[in-house]
């Protein structure tokens, strides 16, 4: 068994990967401040004598014995991240050198939660991670862009002046349940919008691309990267390289919700990527043949059920 400290763990990703461990059979501190986790998605939970839940903002030091951390704080979705761009950069910078001091000083290993808007708008397709990307410094989304990016970094100086194990992992859009209703991301804006037969917003022309991963895949990616020889530090791409338009994402919605809401078209915001797809051969390569195995439609519809049950629950 070992003792595994999980930040942002009440987060939709965090959420789901505190499960994974506790039925792996580890002992999980999970670390939340609250600002987009939610005590709800981690109640399930709770029962188990082996996790432990603890209120901390990851800009302030923490201290405790743990064997492996998965560093997963930070607000992920422009909504979120933009309302207050400075929390979001000190969250991303300073969270990473306190889990790192921390990761140091007892010796644990540490994976990164880096993202794929380290590419920025990519002037490559699909991203390798050799791709350094094409990122606006000065943007309204360099907040989380530049702090993720920095946070790299600091994770690669830590390795080899300090010689901390550490693990990055750049995750690519990852949908399901847990997701946040009012995060603003794609896939929960589309199924939020047609279960309550609004109009399905589309920005854009609606061609520009994402490549969707369910978060079971995810997780199973982190936790694989996690167990990789030392000498694999990453970054490793956690992706779906299976890409789709927004046109695309908002029929396959409409069809299984059956709503007859309409797409309207608004304005793309600024430095919103054109297209998204990972290139996952590293993965592949030293995760064992990971790669994601929930198509599309199948992770859709357990998404679409949990806002259904989710909506429900709000209006009782």
């Amino acid at each position: 068994m070992k003792r595994i400290l999980v930040t942002g763990g009440a987060g939709f990703i965090g959420s789901h990967l505190c499960k994974q461990l506790l039925q792996e059979g580890h002992e999980v501190l999970c670390l939340d401040n609250y600002f987009t986790g939610n005590k709800e998605h981690i109640v399930p939970l709770l029962a188990n004598p082996y996790f432990e839940l603890i209120r901390h903002d990851i800009t302030e030091a923490y201290y405790a014995e743990v064997d492996e951390i998965y560093n997963l704080a930070c607000p992920a979705s422009p909504v979120h991240y933009q309302y207050n761009p400075i929390k979001t950069i000190k969250t991303s910078v300073m969270g990473a050198i306190n889990m790192l001091g921390l990761a140091k000083r007892v010796k644990a290993k540490i994976l990164q939660a880096s993202t794929s808007e380290v590419y920025g708008d990519p002037a490559v397709h699909p991203q390798p991670e050799s791709y350094w990307g094409n990122v606006n410094p000065i943007g309204p989304r360099s907040c989380y862009d530049e702090g993720k990016r920095c946070a790299e970094t600091l994770f690669m100086d830590y390795h080899t002046q300090n010689g901390v194990a550490i693990k990055i992992a750049r995750i690519f859009n990852t949908y399901g349940p847990n997701m946040n209703i009012h995060d603003g991301r794609v896939v929960s804006n589309f199924i939020v919008q047609a279960l309550q037969g609004k109009d399905l917003t589309i920005f854009g022309d609606g061609s520009q691309t994402r490549s969707f991963q369910y978060v079971d895949d995810l997780v199973t990616g982190l936790t694989a990267l996690m167990g990789t020889d030392e000498q694999v530090t990453g970054p490793v791409n956690l992706g779906n390289p299976q890409e789709c338009t927004m046109l695309q994402l908002a029929a396959s919605i409409l069809d299984l919700t059956g709503s007859s809401s309409k797409l309207i078209f608004q304005a793309l915001p600024q430095d919103d990527p054109q297209q998204r797809r990972p290139d996952i051969s590293k993965a592949r390569e030293v995760l064992n043949g990971w790669e994601p195995q929930v198509p599309l439609y199948e992770g859709l519809k357990a998404t679409i059920t949990y806002f259904e049950h989710l909506l429900l629950k709000s209006k009782l």
